[in-house]
């Protein structure tokens, strides 16, 4: 199952999109999507969800956050962490932790479903893939017009009865990389 990741889209509609998600069974959007008709737009590609990000209005009806389940494979979704994503990214790399920041982290990792195994979120505008104690989280970085110097881009997740593959999938030509593939096994944590 292929599902396409976008977020912070700020009402644009890249014409790339449809290319890069073509084939998806249904879109995730983790928030700051901008007027209803950017939703439909994205419906011509696939069934999409979305949570309401800090830039939309009340009027569109998203909830602050959704879970959805794919098969065995519980998804999370958010527009805003409640730790900075930094934070996350040196949890991730400096894994096993100790003290506070061992607390820290589990109270973190607490404030998700018990079942989750991917957070999908957005805000930062910066592309995120990490590991931390057997859950993905996924910032698809922007996709709406370019806004600080990163990159434009979206997201895939593919998920399979072994495991999850996430990629980042660039809109336009930069000199910076995005993160690479990241490969889940879902045997266990």
């Amino acid at each position: 199952m292929k599902i396409g990741v976008v977020s912070d889209t700020h009402g644009y509609f890249d014409p790339h999109l449809a290319l890069r998600l073509d084939g998806v069974t249904e879109i995730l959007h983790a928030g700051d999507v901008g007027p209803q008709q950017l939703l439909d737009q994205f419906s011509t590609i696939a069934p999409v969800r979305a949570v309401r990000g800090n830039i939309d209005a009340g009027s569109l009806g998203l909830p602050p956050t959704l879970t959805r389940r794919y098969g065995s494979v519980e998804i999370h979704m958010m527009h805003e962490l409640p730790k900075s994503q930094s934070v996350l990214s040196d949890w991730a790399r400096a894994a096993p932790l100790a003290g506070k920041q061992a607390e820290r982290c589990n109270q973190f990792l607490r404030s998700f479903p018990e079942e989750c195994r991917v957070v999908v979120f957005g805000h930062t505008h910066e592309p995120c893939l990490e590991v931390l104690a057997g859950k993905l989280f996924f910032n698809p970085g922007s996709a709406g017009r370019k806004r600080f110097s990163l990159p434009r881009c979206c997201g895939l997740l593919e998920i399979s009865p072994e495991g999850m593959r996430a990629t980042m999938l660039s809109l336009e030509r930069y000199n910076e990389d995005l993160p690479g593939d990241v490969w889940v096994p879902l045997g266990g944590p």
